[in-house]
């Protein structure tokens, strides 16, 4: 797994720039979750921290640095109408968010949203992936997140070819990517 160092360059013009932000951040902070996840407030059956750690649990089962956070979002976001119909399926992502954040208690003294290193996140991961929430979790995602045509183009899917006769005549024999002889 390829990891990132996803710390940042601050120059004086950045600095003083990012913090006029810290007062509304300071206010904002004694929420459970960060003013980036502000659209886990509109969960109405399930918690917004739990929508916020299933949004970054999510992005590390599926990484993919080159899209963003709103695709997790809308790959999730159907898991809290779906515990509003069904009290099993609320009670397992309850149960499993549970486990995740106390398992991330014991090891790194934080919930599972605040630990700071994917390899760690990852880690946590693991040992939850014999549960029914995390076996879940990824089946669902591998449909919800990659059926999104928005993000199609960005790893290189052009979409169907069922309506233009299929990719026999559209390509799919293009090796551009050899060396002319």
């Amino acid at each position: 797994m390829r990891e990132i160092d996803r710390r940042t360059q601050f120059s004086r013009r950045g600095f003083l720039r990012t913090t006029g932000a810290a007062v509304p951040a300071a206010a904002i902070a004694g929420t459970s979750i960060s003013a980036g996840a502000a659209w886990a407030q509109d969960a109405k059956a399930i918690a917004p921290h739990a929508m916020a750690t299933l949004v970054k649990a999510a992005r590390d089962i599926f990484p993919h640095d080159h899209i963003g956070d709103v695709f997790y979002v809308r790959a999730v976001t159907p898991w809290d109408a779906k515990a509003g119909k069904d009290d099993a399926h609320k009670a397992m992502v309850t149960e499993g968010i549970a486990r995740l954040d106390a398992d991330a208690q014991d090891a790194h003294a934080s919930p599972y949203l605040s630990v700071a290193w994917e390899s760690d996140r990852v880690a946590l991961l693991r040992g939850i992936e014999h549960t029914k929430f995390f076996k879940t979790l990824r089946a669902d995602l591998v449909v919800s997140l990659y059926n999104q045509p928005e993000i199609w183009p960005k790893f290189g899917y052009e979409g169907s070819s069922a309506e233009y006769g299929g990719y026999l005549a559209r390509g799919f024999d293009d090796i551009n990517w050899l060396p002319t002889a």
